[in-house]
């Protein structure tokens, strides 16, 4: 393996994404031979080093994993020790897998969980435009013009949203295809045209589908699934 920085590292010993990485060298978690490690540090798999996030050792990159798990309201997708309803408490020790993405803590459906942090650098980066399909339940009956206002894209705290796919599923629910993925984002277009989300659930990221897999429950993404994603990423 050649050298690489140490955020590409962690990332494919399946420790976070690139980004995520970077956010933890920066907070000062990660060490190398017990030294703080800064954004320039390359490895070298090959060589013995001692590698540590947040004090625990960082094992050498194992065989990819990929499942999809459907998250239940209340589970938050920030990986925090401390914090009981952290996914954290219901992922496998090893090999160490981490979302694809998140869901805020009030919303359910499918989740990406794995330890390819190349693919989930790419799935999350905002350039990419990936395609993600919610159905979202309202508090009032939905007009016409909520409709097209969430189609054309919405603004609210000096961000305009890019236009997306939408339908009415029935008078208070409908089914809308983001290709963005910023922080609460359906929950905060609905809030700026005076309407507010009581469910909301993911069904699809790009191709691969929640269908009915049931809540709490992980599966394997089968081959099919895993080429699609390769594929558009």
């Amino acid at each position: 393996m050649p050298l690489v920085r140490i955020s590409h590292y962690l990332a494919l010993c399946g420790v976070a994404s690139r980004r995520q990485a970077s956010r933890l060298i920066e907070r000062g978690y990660v060490t190398i031979n017990q030294q703080r490690a800064n954004h320039n540090d390359r490895v070298d798999s090959s060589t013995s080093l001692n590698i540590c996030v947040d004090g625990q050792p960082v094992l050498p990159p194992q065989e990819k994993q990929y499942w999809l798990y459907h998250k239940p309201v209340g589970i938050d997708c920030r990986l925090l020790i401390n914090d009981p309803n952290s996914l954290l408490h219901l992922l496998p020790t090893s090999p160490r897998l981490y979302p694809a993405g998140r869901l805020d803590k009030d919303s359910r459906g499918l989740l990406l969980l794995t330890n390819d942090g190349e693919l989930t650098q790419t799935l999350m980066h905002p350039e990419f435009h990936h395609s993600k399909t919610y159905v979202v339940q309202v508090d009032k009956p939905i007009t016409a013009e909520f409709l097209n206002d969430m189609a054309q894209g919405v603004n609210y705290a000096k961000v305009q949203t890019r236009p997306c796919s939408i339908a009415l599923v029935n008078s208070t629910t409908f089914e809308i295809v983001l290709t963005q993925g910023l922080n609460r984002q359906i929950r905060r277009m609905c809030q700026a045209l005076g309407f507010k989300v009581i469910d909301l659930l993911r069904t699809k990221l790009m191709e691969v589908c929640l269908d009915d897999l049931p809540e709490k429950t992980m599966r394997p993404v089968s081959a099919a699934e895993l080429l699609s994603l390769q594929q558009l990423s």
